[in-house]
């Protein structure tokens, strides 16, 4: 064989070498966060529980209107309203927390009540989905919402995913991100953190 087709054989070794070495990490990296959040699974689940939500009127254009209150923690908007209770989503019914994140320079609860329509930045919503969905976190499943329904986003190494389902779980519970490593924190080992929201005891894990 000629020194030059030695030389290409070579190069061309090397190619092949480092795309499977990308490919492998993309795949990878991918597999592991899609096992977090943004799964086609949850993005589809979360596009019906936003349905369901409507119909119940805590989100949407005819929610009903609830009292605003100043929350000031991040990632979470500086007034919020909250709304929480049993919905159905297809033959499971759930306990749901729906939070509306309004922000704005020197916000005040007057400015909500006037115009929630101008101030709605976000809504994060956790339900409590079926026993065996995520037991490490209570089966909890977390997506925020921009103000017309559509999800939110993140681009996380090079990749945009969908702030949907296990927000952020990690492999051992020391390495959850996002809204699992915040909440665990929460007392009542509920998640939650209001104490005046309480799950109904009957409901609790039961599809």
């Amino acid at each position: 064989m000629s020194t030059f087709n030695q030389s290409y054989t070579f190069v061309l070794s090397i190619r092949l070498l480092v795309g499977l070495v990308l490919a492998t990490l993309f795949i990878s990296c991918s597999g592991m966060l899609h096992n977090q959040a943004g799964t086609p699974d949850d993005v589809q689940y979360a596009q019906r529980l936003w349905s369901v939500l409507k119909q119940e009127r805590m989100v949407g254009k005819h929610a009903r209107k609830l009292k605003p209150f100043i929350g000031a923690a991040r990632p979470h908007g500086w007034v919020l309203e909250i709304v929480s209770g049993m919905v159905r989503v297809g033959d499971y019914r759930g306990f749901v927390i729906v939070k509306k994140n309004y922000r704005g320079d020197h916000l005040r609860i007057s400015d909500v009540e006037r115009n929630r329509a101008r101030y709605l930045e976000s809504i994060s919503v956790m339900f409590q989905r079926e026993k065996g969905y995520d037991p490490d976190n209570k089966n909890w499943f977390w997506v925020q919402y921009q103000p017309n329904g559509k999800l939110v986003t993140r681009h996380k190494m090079g990749m945009e995913i969908a702030m949907a389902g296990r927000i952020m779980k990690g492999a051992t519970r020391d390495k959850n991100r996002g809204c699992i490593y915040c909440h665990r924190s929460a007392g009542g080992d509920d998640y939650i953190f209001y104490p005046d929201i309480i799950i109904p005891q009957v409901n609790r894990q039961r599809p």
